[in-house]
């Protein structure tokens, strides 16, 4: 268009144009996201402001448009945005949408002043949002920004010239947050989710003077208002060490309740939504206490925990440039996955309708006491393709490379999900990213991820790496001893009648993994005793025939019997084992207490 051509007036806007300005501003955080992570500092520095933006977006953009119906379509943006939202950014942006969507009346289309007061009323409800609200943010942005629109409104009747004289404030409130944050004049960067916002608006205005989103979507020209040179970031100290999220459902939700169930657990609260609805972020040191408490306040229907400590260290002090991505059922100890910065996306526990994380949310112990509770089965299940995409969205902002190995896909629908993702990402980046098929479980699985990882240690390139995970992965076995058919009946691992015979018969199965990662019988007792024996047998042979690169041992409620493993083996080997550890409730779920699995990888 001629720089001289006058925009035409755009008098009103109908609910497709809102949804569609949202569009061109997600598309703006997708492109912007690597450098908003880079300059998360606050309020800690655990890079991923950026990632959780486009999250909450991309859940926008991914909504269809329920009528042109100005309202509804806000409504409906506003419950994609809750469910989608991550971070504090993307839950205070979540409930200012909220706010804007209530606060509407209901008409197909808007004009500037309904607009503008709308907005300016929405401010009210994104403070409320957070427990203390701290001026030089994201919430400062867009308060100034609506105000400035308020003053606006009775001089203004054309959107174009409503946004682009407004948009002059948020820009320049953005850059105040360097003077109004003392860690952000440290930093020498601006407020990473006020950054986002901007970037949000310049999306949004870029739509309304083009009009033709196909075009704006296509071009890769457009120009943020400015760049920030990131320089060395300061280091900061965390109070608390995980930003914990959930969305709970119910008739009538308490927020104040559940903010004052928070306060007990943590700091940075943000509790957003409606009496149906509620998105809650905290970060604390307890979350899987905290879930437990938050069970009653509602349905847990999603939930998210980030280490923000591994975050800071990805950021600042990575071990590599190569991430390590696996899945929760390779039950590996904390103090394994911090030393090698391994990434883990945990599967899921349904109790009915609420959900926990495995290994996360939801611990061993806690498991079998809901467990024995529960009058509903506890089910499992994979990673959402959603939850995978966040997790390579971010790392693909600070690794050159990524490996993906997770549990047999033969067992659980994560691999593919991981792989679906993966070409996703592959296709929006170029980033070299490998997703391998274990065809392992539990411990055999976690010796497959940390072979790979002192590779990784030992400075091998990704190639290198890439061409003998399939071989370590052949040369990895794992014997699992159950103790009763009774809970691998109840998950419906087993039929009734099979489970009925089984158990009459006090028979005890040995499971192993066969070439394409299905469970298959190996052999059977009728006494743990002769379980034991039998297992040891096995793995005498195996040991015998040549060299153990390392072993390992797994057990649901069976300490007992996973040591006198360990000593056995300790004697044939001369090795300690690599670890032993608590199985997941994933696996505890599907074969019930006592079972023990132990897995080796030969040389």
């Amino acid at each position: 268009m001629d720089s001289k051509q006058k925009l035409k007036d755009i008098q009103k806007i109908n609910g497709k144009q809102l949804y569609y300005s949202f569009v061109a501003g997600a598309q703006k955080i997708f492109e912007h996201q690597k450098a908003i992570n880079k300059i998360n500092v606050f309020p800690v520095p655990d890079g991923d402001t950026g990632t959780n933006l486009a999250s909450t977006l991309r859940s926008i953009v991914d909504t269809s448009i329920p009528t042109k119906n100005f309202k509804e379509t806000a409504v409906a943006l506003a419950d994609a945005a809750l469910i989608g939202a991550r971070g504090n950014s993307g839950i205070i942006f979540a409930q200012f949408l909220y706010g804007f969507s209530n606060e509407l009346e209901n008409e197909q289309s808007i004009d500037v002043n309904s607009f503008s007061n709308s907005v300016s009323k929405a401010v009210d409800y994104a403070y409320d949002s957070i427990q203390n609200p701290v001026e030089g943010t994201m919430i400062t942005v867009i308060k100034d920004w609506a105000e400035s629109m308020h003053s606006l409104k009775d001089k203004i009747t054309d959107f174009n010239k409503l946004l682009a004289d407004s948009y002059q404030r948020a820009k320049q409130s953005l850059l105040e947050t360097k003077e109004k944050l003392e860690i952000l004049a440290r930093n020498k960067v601006v407020d990473a989710g006020a950054k986002g916002f901007v970037v949000f608006l310049e999306g949004v205005i870029d739509f309304f003077k083009n009009g033709k989103l196909k075009e704006l979507l296509l071009s890769h020209a457009l120009q943020p208002a400015f760049e920030d040179k990131i320089e060395s970031l300061t280091h900061e100290r965390f109070n608390f060490r995980y930003c914990t999220e959930a969305l709970l459902s119910g008739d009538e939700l308490d927020r104040c309740n559940i903010r004052n169930k928070l306060e007990q657990y943590g700091d940075s609260i943000v509790v957003a939504g409606s009496p149906k609805k509620v998105r809650v972020h905290v970060h604390t040191d307890q979350p899987a206490k905290l879930f437990k408490d938050l069970y009653q306040c509602g349905n847990i229907i999603s939930q998210k925990v980030d280490d923000m400590i591994m975050q800071q260290k990805i950021v600042h002090d990575r071990n590599s440039n190569i991430a390590l991505l696996t899945d929760s059922t390779c039950d590996l100890p904390q103090e394994i996955i911090e030393k090698y910065q391994i990434h883990v996306i945990p599967l899921s526990v349904h109790f009915g309708e609420t959900h926990f994380l495995d290994q996360v949310t939801l611990k061993s112990s806690q498991f079998y006491k809901m467990f024995e509770k529960s009058k509903v089965h506890p089910s499992s299940a994979q990673p959402t393709i959603k939850e995978f995409t966040n997790k390579y969205n971010y790392l693909s902002t600070h690794y050159e490379n990524i490996l993906g190995i997770h549990l047999s896909k033969a067992l659980s629908g994560t691999m593919e999900n991981s792989k679906k993702s993966a070409r996703s990402i592959q296709e929006q980046t170029g980033m070299d990213i490998n997703i391998f098929d274990s065809r392992k479980v539990t411990g055999a699985l976690g010796l497959i991820v940390l072979r790979t990882a002192r590779a990784i240690e030992a400075g091998l390139s990704i190639d290198e790496i890439k061409s003998k995970i399939n071989n370590w992965i052949d040369n990895c076995e794992v014997f699992v001893s159950v103790k009763t058919l009774k809970y691998m009946v109840r998950g419906g691992r087993v039929s009734r009648m099979k489970g009925l015979i089984g158990n009459l018969m006090n028979m005890k199965p040995i499971v192993s993994m066969d070439k394409e990662g299905k469970s298959r019988l190996l052999s059977k007792s009728f006494s743990e005793k002769g379980s034991m024996k039998k297992i040891y047998g096995l793995l005498e042979e195996n040991f015998a025939e040549g060299k153990i690169w390392g072993y390992s041992i797994t057990h649901v409620k069976n300490e007992k019997t996973a040591q006198w493993y360990a000593e056995k083996l300790k004697n044939i080997s001369g090795k300690e084992p690599e670890f032993i550890h608590d199985a997941s409730p994933v696996l505890g779920a599907n074969t019930g207490p006592g079972t023990v699995a132990v897995s080796f990888m030969k040389e």
